[in-house]
């Protein structure tokens, strides 16, 4: 006879499964939202911090050498935006998300279920990517208004710019999370991904303004094949060389975090 899993529980003999993947992802995510909703911390990070970010950089931004460049007001803000939804609605709040399920034994016990391990990490990003997708139409509808963006020129290039951008962070969360000991102390782990992305990925700082030396060190960072292809969708400028180095780019390191994410993902708290 076959031996579960270790740390899984085998069905009963005659049981039949009745759900499916997306149906135990669904419920899973269902009550995360609600937990979520609990945390007002977690959830003001999240769903507010995004939403304020883009204005504190308006004054820098305003200040900065554009000419030659082909960027505007808009076209800086505007992937800035989609950024910061990223690094807080997902990226933050998932590392403490996955930190304080594990502590308090909430991955353990879901183990034991019928939920494999990637329904479990999957189902517990659901609500904060669902967050970042409606933050982002709302800011890019915001700034397609008020800056008078315009619509993108090549909008495959931004969709596939947000789509990799979801995946990575939320993979990265997940990476996080592992070297993270407690909720507290996933505040400073996630520090130089916040950090190093804000300032060297062309959110706050496009890599145009930067020297050439500093700008190409700067293109192999995690996000920044994420904010270089939805800056493309907007300006529609980006060669076809550009175009597969920014893709490359993202899904590298989407890969590279989901291996490390296999490897090396606790399930159960460090002690």
């Amino acid at each position: 006879m076959t031996k579960p899993p270790s740390g899984r529980t085998a069905p009963r003999a005659g049981a039949t499964a009745t759900t499916t993947a997306a149906g135990r992802m669904r419920s899973l995510a269902r009550a995360e939202l609600t937990l979520l909703v609990r945390s007002k911390g977690t959830l003001f990070a999240a769903a507010v911090v995004p939403l304020i970010l883009p204005f504190s950089i308006r004054s820098a931004t305003d200040s900065m050498d554009l000419e030659g460049t082909g960027l505007s007001l808009g076209t800086i803000l505007l992937p800035a935006s989609v950024g910061f939804s990223l690094l807080f609605a997902v990226y933050i709040a998932l590392t403490t998300i996955y930190v304080t399920r594990r502590e308090e034994l909430v991955l353990k016990r879901l183990r034991v279920g019928e939920l494999r391990d990637t329904e479990i990490l999957a189902g517990a990003a659901l609500p904060s990517l669902c967050i970042a997708v409606a933050q982002i139409v709302l800011l890019v509808t915001g700034c397609m208004i008020i800056l008078d963006v315009g619509p993108p020129k090549a909008p495959h290039l931004a969709v596939a710019g947000v789509v990799l951008g979801l995946a990575l962070s939320a993979s990265l969360a997940a990476v996080t999370a592992a070297f993270s000991r407690s909720a507290e102390s996933a505040q400073v782990t996630s520090m130089p991904v916040v950090l190093v992305s804000m300032l060297a990925s062309g959110i706050t700082v496009p890599l145009e303004v930067l020297p050439d030396r500093l700008a190409q060190i700067c293109e192999m960072l995690p996000l920044t094949g994420v904010i270089s292809l939805v800056r493309g969708g907007w300006t529609g400028t980006m060669s076809g060389a550009d175009t597969l180095a920014a893709l490359a780019t993202a899904v590298a390191w989407t890969l590279l975090a989901v291996f490390a994410v296999r490897r090396w993902f606790r399930w159960e708290p460090r002690h």
